[in-house]
């Protein structure tokens, strides 16, 4: 496969540096969007780097704010070229229940998660059915398949996702570019890690492999979905979630 660039939204936090390694380590140059640096960018460089991947590039960008992506396409153009693969995988969380939530956790949750797929994926879709080849991965979550308790507005922002999903990859089929969906379960993130200890096990006792995923392994996942292998695989919606949710 010729090499290809490959841009990762949210790319310096756990599951997109694993992302980004994934598909730096099959020889694409990666570039990861960010917030806020504080070190992080030098850091996320230095791992590629220790896994072998020498082409990497960081970008500012506020995923949520449309002009914000114009501005950070036009410098990825310009300093690293085309963009061939893009990973949709910035996301936060705002938890409540529905009757606490307050409009600015939906909103918030909203711009950040469904809004950035419009914003990002548009800077890059025509440019790819132009070209004749593109992959598009949307990364959204296993409570988006089956909804979460106080997560309203999550479960609906990753379950449009897939909406997204399946309605653009009808219209780009024919062009060479798919576009897919992967609903992580829990990982072994930070985040999840950080939790009180018999919070954590309690999740993985409903894990029918009994353990949390890897985030290297979703970043095998998307790196296949990236790759010309997968050209046959388009409008899915691919389950990586140890069976804690089976369809």
């Amino acid at each position: 496969m010729s090499k290809k660039i490959a841009l990762v939204t949210g790319g310096l936090g756990g599951l997109g540096s694993a992302i980004t390694a994934q598909l730096g380590r099959a020889g694409h140059t990666v570039i990861a969007t960010y917030t806020s640096d504080n070190g992080r960018v030098e850091k996320w460089q230095g791992h590629l780097r220790e896994q072998g991947v020498e082409s990497s590039y960081a970008v500012h960008c506020d995923v949520s704010d449309w002009a914000s992506c114009q501005a950070m396409a036009e410098e990825v153009r310009s300093e690293v070229g085309e963009v061939d693969i893009v990973v949709n995988n910035a996301g936060i969380t705002k938890d409540s229940s529905f009757k606490k939530m307050p409009k600015e956790s939906w909103d918030a949750v909203l711009r950040t998660n469904l809004d950035s797929v419009f914003n990002v994926t548009k800077q890059f879709a025509d440019g790819m059915a132009e070209r004749g080849w593109g992959r598009i991965v949307n990364i959204a979550s296993v409570n988006g398949r089956k909804g979460q308790f106080g997560q309203t507005n999550y479960a609906s922002s990753k379950a449009g996702m897939h909406g997204f999903t399946m309605s653009l990859a009808q219209e780009l089929a024919r062009k060479g570019v798919t576009v897919n969906t992967v609903s992580p379960g829990y990982l072994a993130t930070s985040m999840v890690m950080g939790m009180k200890e018999e919070v954590r096990q309690q999740i993985i006792e409903q894990i029918p492999v009994k353990r949390l995923g890897e985030p290297e392994e979703i970043g095998s996942l998307v790196a296949y979905l990236a790759s010309e292998d997968a050209g046959f695989i388009t409008g899915a919606n691919i389950d990586i979630n140890g069976g804690l949710h089976m369809e």
